[in-house]
Formats: C-alpha cells, structure tokens, sequence
C-alpha cells in the first residue's frame, strides 16, 4: 500500500513538473515574436535615405519641378534680354539654383513694383532682380543670403554743375520705381524732388532729355547706360552701397533654407564669383 502510495505521488509530481515546464516554455512564443522588431529595423536603415529625400522635397514650388523667378529684365548685366532670352547674372545664379534644387528654370519679366507682391501671393517662387535687402521688403518677405554687392551712383551730364552728392539738394533726381535708389532720395530730399520711371532706361533717357538733372541708380547699370548714351558721366561719388538677395516668401521657409544652403555651395565652390567675374569686368 505504501508502494502504490508512492507511485500515486510521483506520478502527480510528474504530472505537476510537466505542466511547469509548459509554463516555461509558453513565453518562447513572444520571444519568437518578437524577432520581427529586428525586421522593424531594416525599414529605419532604408529610412534614412528616405527622410534626406523628403528634406530635400519638403518645399513647394509655384509649379512642381520648377523654380519660378520674378525679375525686371533692364537691369544689365544683372537681367536683361538678349533676343528674346532674359540673360544676365541673376539669371544665370538662379539657373544653378534651380539645378542645385533639381528643377528647372522659369523666368517672369515683370515691372520691378510688382515683384515683392508677386512673391508675397504666390504668383512666383523667388524674385532675383539687384534687389536690396529693406525693412519695409521684410515685412512682406524674406530674403536668402547675399549674393552680391551693388553701389548706387549718379549719373549726370558731363557738362552737369553737380559734382558729389552734396549737390544733389533742389535738382530733380531720376530713379526707377520702387528701388531703394527711389525710398532713399525720396527719404533724402524729399518726393517733390524726385521723378520715377518704370525702369532705369527710361529715366536715362529723361535725364539725357534733360527732364531731370540727374539719376541715381545701381553702377552696373549705369556703366552700361553710360556707355550707349553719349554725354553722360558717373560722378566717384556713391550714392549708397548695398547687398543683394532674393526674396522668397514667409510661407515657405524650407524654399529659403534650401536656396542658402545652395547658395553656400555655390559660393564656396567659386560658381558665383566666376558668374560675377564674367559680367563685371575688374577696373
């Protein structure tokens, strides 16, 4: 009896040990899986390159794949038309942008009034036109980093009485529609003494008419100007120095960070230097 009482008892604490030892094995099913988290890796490694593409796509464009540029193409050597192509040194840097960028270039000629505006609304990408970087611009945009620098002067006739900006109180001054040479002469010697044209040839023209005694405007321009326009001068006078760069609007900073992070490539790889180089000659 004892014997069979001994057997009864081994035999349940078989019994127990056998469903222990399913017990333990019971948590291999979650370790098994648990083996897909390894597979759930392999994704974040391919991620990666993913998440560098959505960096460099997380901006919109005006219209997909390209790079929509605002200018007023009579500005030489920054825009102007050589046959029926606007050319010049904005044009050209934004050409490399929009390669740096993967899009390609389209440009709007457009009067130099209108471009901050069209910006601001969204009818065009980025405006590239010497235009100065202003408080009153940055309340409606923002700008890149320079790219250029631009010296106002002032064109006169050669036989003109005026010698330095000191002379320029009581003279009718030329400038062109809302550049900074136009905000600060009218700043400086007030909006009865200034006359403002669409765009810097035609004030050219009024000044060689003789309907304004002057006009104030970027230098590169007005080397060129001067150089079609027989009688003229630019006084070693500046007017103003300045820095030039290109707007872009507040709704779409990851635009604004992607161009200066261009614009720094092109810079420090010496692209916009030669650009520059090609169009203003050393004097």
């Amino acid at each position: 009896m004892k014997k069979l009482i001994a057997l009864l008892l081994a035999g349940a604490m078989c019994v127990s040990m056998a469903a222990c030892g399913s017990k333990t094995e019971e948590p291999a099913a979650p370790a098994e899986a648990e083996a897909p988290a390894e597979d759930a890796e392999a994704p974040a490694e391919d991620g990666a390159p993913a998440e560098s593409g959505e960096a460099a796509g997380e901006f919109t464009t005006v219209t997909e794949g390209v790079l929509t540029m605002g200018t007023n193409a009579t500005f030489p050597p920054y825009e102007f038309y050589d046959g029926d192509d606007i050319v010049g040194i904005d044009a050209e840097i934004a050409g490399l942008l929009a390669e740096k960028l993967g899009l390609t270039l389209e440009i709007q000629d457009m009067d130099f009034n209108s471009i901050v505006t069209s910006v601001q609304t969204g009818k065009v990408d980025i405006g590239l036109a010497g235009m100065t970087v202003t408080e009153e611009r940055l309340q409606n945009v923002n700008f890149t980093d320079s790219y250029a620098n631009g010296v106002q002067v002032i064109i006169v006739k050669e036989d003109s009485p005026i010698q330095s900006v000191e002379d320029l109180n009581g003279k009718l001054i030329g400038v062109q529609t809302g550049t900074t040479g136009h905000t600060f002469c009218e700043e400086d010697y007030g909006e009865e003494s200034i006359r403002a044209y669409d765009n810097g040839s035609t004030a050219v023209q009024n000044l060689v008419k003789g309907a304004v005694d002057c006009v104030v405007i970027d230098k590169q321009p007005a080397l060129s100007f001067v150089e079609v326009n027989e009688g003229l001068k630019i006084l070693d006078t500046e007017y103003m120095n300045e820095d030039y760069a290109a707007a872009v609007s507040k709704d779409n900073e990851p635009l604004l960070n992607a161009l200066n992070a261009a614009l720094k490539e092109l810079t420090e790889d010496g692209s916009i230097q030669a650009i520059l180089d090609k169009y203003i000659k050393a004097e």
